[in-house]
């Protein structure tokens, strides 16, 4: 093997192959003949896989949206990835760096069925957004349509580009429980005008949880002209979809969210013929046409958070998406439906199973977001986050695969004992 090669594997993979998969693929083996929906409940596969992380054990952590922290088996490579590059130095980022960050984007095309030159390795969904946000070539009077559910960053820069060149935001409200879909789809629909240039949309209300119908919106918009940028910070290895299912011109996504990758870690994707439409951020050589490396110029920057992407994925994998997706629907079920209907309390995301994934919100009249949260933290030592935003009011729920039921029971008392 030359140099180049063991650069390139020992790179990808960790010269000492810290921890394996073997008793994680042992597991998921003997639960091979159960259906993804059948082993959600079978908790003692699921400890299983909890055996895998180190969970402090100060407090129960429902508070994984903002950050679903690494297995020991993804921690351990991030770590020998670290000692690798730091020994090779230079040689390594002049030799097989962006081959190798080029890989990582095609293992992450793939979890969503899309070519790897529509794949851009950032560093979170609000990078990712941002540059399409940033990069339009606006003009005084154009429009974009939003949800005042959408996330902060992505509004702030709304707003600044706003101020900037003249242009016209135009915000809906997304109802909690909608009917259908097509009244989501109206609602947007009614923003939309012939000046309007872009909507962008949530995959994953990441303050609610609700799945959007985002390709009935998205065919709205394009049979009228207006491209789609969809926030798919909570969606990404969270729920089973490919992109040409959405067809939307543009996604971004944190990697250090639903996939457990390291923090710091996003994809951007553009469709390829809509690349050279957006300018980049920091200008990069001249590359071919509708390179998307164009968008993504950085400079140096931490490329072992990188190569520790492809180590959560090969977990996630073993896994199976389509088992850790109906996981966290379970999960969600679980303790909503212990809590729906009872007096005092208010679920802020939809019931039926196709409108959620694993997130949900619960309130309880009387009680301010930030209270309950402090409530449920101080007196219960259960940790969630406080969610007060238009139409949403009460604490965000976000288990992950190695949260229990156990767990669970434990928040749904203490929300009952709240609410009396």
């Amino acid at each position: 093997m030359d140099k180049r090669s063991f650069l390139k594997n020992a790179g990808l993979m960790g010269l000492a192959a810290p921890l394996s998969f073997a008793h994680l693929k042992r597991a998921v083996a003997a639960a091979e003949h159960l259906a993804p929906a059948d082993l959600a409940g079978d908790e003692d596969f699921w400890l299983k896989v909890r055996g895998d992380y180190d969970i402090k054990p100060d407090y129960i952590n429902l508070e994984n949206g903002y950050y679903c922290f690494m297995p020991r088996q993804t921690m351990d490579h991030l770590v020998e990835h670290m000692r690798n590059i730091n020994y090779e130095g230079s040689y390594y980022m002049r030799t097989v760096q962006f081959e190798n960050k080029n890989r990582v984007a095609e293992k992450v095309a793939e979890i969503v069925g899309c070519i790897t030159q529509e794949v851009a390795i950032t560093r979170n969904t609000t990078e990712s957004l941002d540059l399409i946000i940033g990069g339009l070539d606006w003009q005084a009077g154009d429009e974009a349509v939003m949800a005042e559910q959408d996330y902060g960053a992505m509004l702030n820069h709304f707003k600044l580009i706003e101020r900037r060149f003249g242009t016209v935001n135009r915000l809906v409200s997304v109802p909690n429980h909608p009917s259908n879909d097509q009244e989501i789809v109206d609602l947007y629909a009614a923003a939309i005008t012939d000046k309007t240039r872009l909507l962008m949309v949530c995959h994953m209300v990441n303050i609610t949880g609700q799945v959007l119908p985002v390709r009935k919106i998205v065919d709205m918009a394009h049979a009228r002209g207006v491209e789609v940028m969809v926030d798919g910070a909570h969606a990404f290895s969270h729920i089973t979809f490919q992109m040409q299912d959405l067809d939307c011109d543009y996604y971004g996504t944190s990697l250090h969210k639903w996939l457990s990758a390291p923090l710091g870690s996003g994809m951007l994707y553009v469709k390829k013929e809509k690349i050279d439409s957006v300018w980049p951020l920091f200008a990069e050589r001249d590359l071919e046409p509708n390179d998307i490396r164009r968008l993504n110029h950085i400079g140096t920057h931490p490329v072992h958070t990188d190569l520790a992407i492809l180590n959560a994925i090969e977990y996630q994998n073993t896994i199976g998406l389509d088992r850790k997706a109906a996981r966290l629907q379970y999960l969600q079920h679980y303790w909503t439906s212990k809590l729906r209907d009872q007096p005092g309390i208010i679920i802020n995301t939809p019931v039926e199973l196709s409108r959620h994934g694993g997130i949900g919100n619960v309130g309880v009249e009387g009680i301010a977001p930030g209270g309950l949260a402090d409530a449920l933290m101080n007196d219960y030592g259960i940790f969630t986050a406080a969610i007060d935003r238009p139409g949403v009011r009460g604490v965000r729920v976000t288990p992950n695969v190695y949260t229990t039921t156990a767990e669970l029971d434990a928040l749904v008392r203490a929300i009952k004992q709240l609410s009396v």
